[in-house]
């Protein structure tokens, strides 16, 4: 993105004649009935969509980083509000969670509602996940620079985003709705997170071509521990995935592969969206479930 922080504009130090004459100019030319191209042009409604560049004209009394991003406050208060007060103390989990723009990775039509804690809709029957839910499961990972982490269920990106942020991770991540597919992988592309690889296919059965994995988050409820991912992770690995019946609630599980066996940790109650594919309905099932 071009800097503009080297034209601005100072005209308090400038002659107060000059000043006036400016002012005069103004004038004259907001009477004017000119055909030049953008003198005539309807004002622009700017939503907050659009991401403000640094001002041209004036000194802002506004930081750089709130400038560029103007969520930036409501951002670092619900990291503050609902992630740091109810438990998160990864710090790197944090930091990934205070620089991740949600507001890019929610629909149009929810854009007031990007920093609360709740899932929003993404279209296709999906959600984004509640932001402490997707903090609470990328510290559960236990995470460690140069991992190889895979994720079920890209829907918006915004998981995967957070992962990237976290950094020093090679970040995989399979989606079964083409159209979520598509879109989730050109905005990370658009926002940089290029250490993100998107495919199109049914996660039941991971992905085969870069296993074994450190870590899998899965970001659906299948009912049912999927065998696929199991044998896809590393000795020492771990899954994080809400495992229960479609339409209710489901228990968070964490699954850690050590000395050959699988062990688990019941989390809690959880309610995500049910897994779909024909490896759900098909497929085999993972080892018992006994924590």
């Amino acid at each position: 993105m071009r800097s503009y922080s080297n034209y601005r504009w100072h005209i308090a130090e400038r002659n107060p004649r000059d000043a006036t004459c400016l002012l005069l100019l103004l004038s004259v030319l907001a009477g004017c009935t000119s055909t030049i191209p953008g003198i005539d042009a309807p004002e622009q409604t700017v939503t907050d969509t659009a991401i403000p560049l640094y001002s041209t004209a004036t000194q802002s009394s506004l930081t750089p980083t709130e400038e560029v991003d103007p969520y930036y406050q409501r951002r670092l208060k619900m990291v503050e509000n609902t992630i740091e007060a109810r438990g998160v103390r990864d710090a790197r989990v944090l930091e990934a969670m205070r620089s991740v723009p949600r507001h890019r990775f929610v629909p149009a039509d929810y854009l007031e509602f990007a920093y609360d804690d709740n899932p929003l809709p993404i279209g296709y029957g999906q959600t984004i996940s509640q932001p402490y839910i997707v903090a609470l499961m990328t510290e559960l990972l236990d995470l460690t620079p140069g991992e190889k982490v895979l994720e079920i269920g890209t829907g918006s990106g915004y998981q995967a985003a957070i992962l990237a942020a976290w950094g020093g991770l090679e970040v995989y991540s399979v989606e079964i709705i083409p159209e979520l597919a598509e879109s989730a992988a050109a905005r990370l592309r658009e926002l940089a997170y290029t250490d993100v690889q998107v495919m199109t296919a049914d996660g039941y059965f991971g992905w085969v071509e870069h296993a074994p994995f450190d870590a899998i988050v899965v970001t659906a409820a299948p009912d049912h521990l999927p065998a696929p991912l199991v044998e896809q992770l590393v000795p020492g690995g771990r899954l994080v995935i809400p495992i229960g019946p479609p339409g209710g609630f489901q228990t968070l599980w964490k699954f850690v592969f050590e000395n050959g066996e699988l062990k688990a940790y019941n989390l809690g109650s959880v309610a995500f969206v049910p897994f779909t594919g024909s490896g759900i309905v098909g497929g085999t099932p993972g080892p018992t479930i006994s924590p």
